[in-house]
C-alpha cells in the first residue's frame, strides 16, 4: 500500500499542474476549426482523425516519449535541451546557433503563456450565452468577467500557490472524468465516429481538401497546446507519473472529442460544440459544468503562470536574462517563486488580447504559432541529440516528428496577417531582453578590463606590507578568480581597504539542474582565500546560509556597480535595465546592513 499512495498522489498532482492547458483545449478546438470547414461527415470524421493523430505524434510520440528521454537529472524543458546538445558540438559556431535557437523557444513560450489564460478563460465564460436569459449578453461583459478572473488569479500569485495547488489536482480529476463521461454518452448516439482513429480518415481528409484542409491543420493544432509541458515540467514531479496521468488524460480527451463529433454530427448547426452537447445531455447539470469549466481553465493559466516564472528563473541563472527581484513563496517547495516584473507583464498583455481580439474564436486566429515554433524548435534540437549520440531509431522518428511540427508551423503562417503577429510581437519582448542583455555582459566584462591574478598578487602583497589591516573578514564577489574585477582592485589599492581576512567568493553555475556545494579553494596569499559556491541552473540559493555553514563571518560585504557612460542607443538600453534589475547581492538577499557597493565608470 505504500508504494500506491506516492503513484496516485503523484498522478494526481500531475493533473493539476501539467495537464490544465491541454486539458481545457476541448472547450474551444472543434468549435474553432469548424469555422474553417463545414460540418459534414465526412469532414467532421477527418477532423478528429487529424485531432487524434495529432495528439499521438505530437504529444505522446515527441514529448512523452522522444523528449522525456532526454532529461538532466529528471529535468526537462528548452534550456535542458540547450545544455544537452552544446556539450556534443565541436564547433563553437554550432554552440552559438544552438543557443540562439534556444533563446528563440524560450521566447516564443511567452508568447504563447499569455494566450492561454486569455483564450481559456474567455472561451469557458463565454459558456454563460447558453443559458437561458444570458443569451443576448454582450461580449463586453463577456470580456469583463474574463478580465476580473484574470486580474483575480495574477493579483493573487505573490501570496504563493503552495495551499491552493493541493486542491488543483483533484479538480482536474472531475474535469477529465467529466470530459470523458460526456464524450461517452454522446457516442452512443453515433457509434460509427470511432473509425476516426484510423489515420486512413486524417490523410483521405488533407488529400480531398487540398489547401483548405492544410490551412484546417492550423487549428486542429490548438488539440495540443500545453504538450510541451509534459517535459517542460518533469523536474517537478517525476518523469513517471506525469506519463501515468497522461495515459488517463489521452484517452478522455480522445472520447470527448470524439463525443464531440458525434454531436456534431447530430447537429451541425451547433456553435459551441462542448457547452451545447452538455446542455442537450443534462440541462439541470449545464451551469455546475460551466462553473467546472472555469475552475479548469484558472487552473491551466496557473500552470502557465507558475511555468512562466520557472522559465525566467532559469534564464537568470543562466546569465541569459537579468537578475529581476525574485521573492520566495514557500518555504517548503523551492520551486514556488514569484517574478512581480513576470506578473504584471503577463496581466497587462493578457487584458491586452482579450480587448483586441474581444473573441475566443479570434483569439484563436492568432493562436498556435507560438506552439507549433516551440515544437519544431524542440524537434529540431532534439534529433540533433539523437543524431549526435548515434541513436539511429530515434534519429529517424524524431526526424519525422519535426517535419510534422513543420507543417502545422507551415500552416500556422497564414495566420500572422490574421492577428497571428501579436504573439510573434509579445515573443520578441523577451526575445530582445534576453538578447541585449547577453550581448551587453559580454561588451561590459571586456570594457572593465579585469586585471590578472598575478598580477593581483604582486600588488596585495606590496600594500599587505606597507598598510596596517582592518579587523574582521570582507567578502568580494568575482565570477571568474583568474581575472580579478576593477571594484576589488579599486577597493584595496586606491583606497587602501584591506581586512586582515579576506575571501573572493565565486559562484559558479554546473551543468546540472540540481545540487549545491561551497567550499574553500585556495589560499592565494596571507589573509587571501578563495571561497566556490557550486550551483544547479534550477538551484535557488541561499548564499548567507552556505557562508554560515562554512564558518565565515564577515563584517562586510564589498561588491561592485557599473556606472555605464555610452552614446550607443542600444548599451544606454543597457544601461538602463542595469539599473532598474537588483545587483547579484540583492538577488540573493546577502545582508544590507553589510553591503558596499563600490562604482566603476565604464566606457561603452
Amino acid at each position: 500500500m505504500q508504494n500506491r499512495e506516492p503513484y496516485f498522489k503523484g498522478v494526481i498532482k500531475s493533473l493539476g499542474l501539467v495537464f490544465g492547458d491541454i486539458g481545457t483545449s476541448p472547450i474551444y478546438t472543434l468549435t474553432v476549426v469548424f469555422l474553417l470547414t463545414k460540418p459534414s461527415e465526412p469532414n467532421v470524421i477527418g477532423v478528429l482523425s487529424l485531432i487524434v493523430w495529432t495528439l499521438i505524434i505530437l504529444v505522446t510520440i515527441e514529448y512523452a516519449w522522444l523528449a522525456m528521454s532526454l532529461g538532466k537529472k529528471g529535468e526537462g524543458g528548452t534550456i535542458v535541451l540547450r545544455e544537452l546538445l552544446i556539450p556534443l558540438l565541436k564547433s563553437g559556431r554550432k554552440a552559438a546557433f544552438v543557443t540562439f535557437l534556444s533563446f528563440i523557444g524560450i521566447s516564443l513560450l511567452v508568447g504563447d503563456g499569455v494566450i492561454t489564460p486569455a483564450i481559456s478563460i474567455l472561451s469557458a465564460v463565454e459558456g454563460l450565452l447558453l443559458i437561458p436569459g444570458l443569451e443576448n449578453t454582450k461580449q463586453e461583459m463577456m470580456i469583463l468577467i474574463a478580465g476580473i478572473i484574470a486580474i483575480l488569479l495574477f493579483s493573487f500569485q505573490r501570496k504563493g500557490t503552495e495551499k491552493v495547488a493541493v486542491a488543483f489536482g483533484p479538480l482536474m480529476v472531475v474535469w477529465f472524468l467529466t470530459l470523458a463521461v460526456s464524450g461517452i454518452l454522446s457516442l452512443f448516439h453515433t457509434p460509427s465516429i470511432i473509425k476516426a482513429v484510423n489515420p486512413y480518415y486524417a490523410v483521405n481528409f488533407l488529400y480531398e481538401n487540398g489547401i483548405a484542409g492544410f490551412f484546417v491543420l492550423s487549428e486542429v493544432i490548438l488539440c495540443a497546446t500545453g504538450g510541451e509541458a509534459l517535459y517542460a515540467d518533469m523536474g517537478h514531479l517525476g518523469r513517471k507519473p506525469i506519463l501515468r496521468a497522461w495515459y488517463f488524460v489521452f484517452f478522455a480527451l480522445l472520447l470527448n472529442y470524439l463525443g464531440q463529433g458525434a454531436f456534431l454530427i447530430q447537429h451541425p448547426t451547433a456553435k459551441n460544440v462542448l457547452f451545447e452537447m452538455i446542455l442537450q445531455q443534462a440541462q439541470i447539470l449545464y451551469i455546475p459544468f460551466l462553473l467546472l469549466s472555469i475552475i479548469a481553465t484558472i487552473i491551466a493559466s496557473q500552470a502557465m503562470i507558475s511555468g512562466m516564472f520557472s522559465i525566467v528563473y532559469q534564464g537568470i541563472t543562466t546569465h541569459i536574462m537579468p537578475m529581476f527581484k525574485v521573492d520566495y513563496t514557500s518555504t517548503e517547495l523551492r520551486s514556488q517563486i514569484y517574478i512581480g516584473l513576470v506578473n504584471w507583464f503577463l496581466l497587462i498583455a493578457v487584458l491586452f488580447v482579450m480587448y483586441v481580439f474581444k473573441e475566443s474564436s479570434a483569439l484563436a486566429a492568432a493562436y498556435g504559432l507560438a506552439v507549433t515554433g516551440t515544437m519544431a524548435l524542440t524537434g529540431i534540437m532534439m534529433t540533433w541529440i539523437f543524431h549526435l549520440k548515434g541513436k539511429k531509431f530515434y534519429t529517424l522518428i524524431s526526424l519525422f516528428v519535426t517535419f510534422v511540427d513543420i507543417v502545422f508551423l507551415l500552416s500556422n503562417i497564414y495566420k500572422i496577417p490574421h492577428g497571428g503577429y501579436w504573439s510573434i510581437i509579445i515573443a520578441l519582448f523577451p526575445f530582445s531582453i534576453i538578447v541585449l542583455y547577453t550581448s551587453g555582459q559580454k561588451r561590459l566584462y571586456r570594457a572593465l578590463k579585469p586585471m590578472k591574478l598575478e598580477n593581483f598578487l604582486e600588488r596585495y602583497n606590496l600594500a599587505c606590507r606597507s598598510m596596517n589591516r582592518i579587523k574582521g573578514t570582507a567578502l568580494f564577489f568575482a565570477r571568474d578568480i583568474s581575472k580579478i574585477p576593477p571594484y576589488i582592485v579599486n577597493t584595496m589599492f586606491f583606497n587602501n581597504i584591506i581586512y586582515e581576512e579576506n575571501i573572493i567568493v565565486s559562484m559558479v553555475r554546473r551543468d546540472d539542474p540540481f545540487g549545491v556545494t561551497g567550499f574553500f579553494k585556495d589560499n592565494l596569499a596571507d589573509g587571501l582565500r578563495t571561497f566556490e559556491i557550486q550551483m544547479g541552473y534550477m538551484e535557488i540559493v541561499d548564499v548567507e546560509e552556505i557562508l554560515k555553514e562554512a564558518g565565515i563571518e564577515e563584517k562586510t560585504i564589498f561588491y561592485g556597480l557599473e556606472d555605464i557612460s555610452t552614446k550607443n542607443i542600444i548599451w544606454k538600453t543597457f544601461s538602463i535595465f542595469k539599473r532598474l534589475t537588483p545587483a547579484y547581492v540583492q538577488f540573493y538577499k546577502l545582508p544590507v546592513h553589510k553591503l558596499h557597493g563600490v562604482i566603476t565608470r565604464v566606457e561603452m
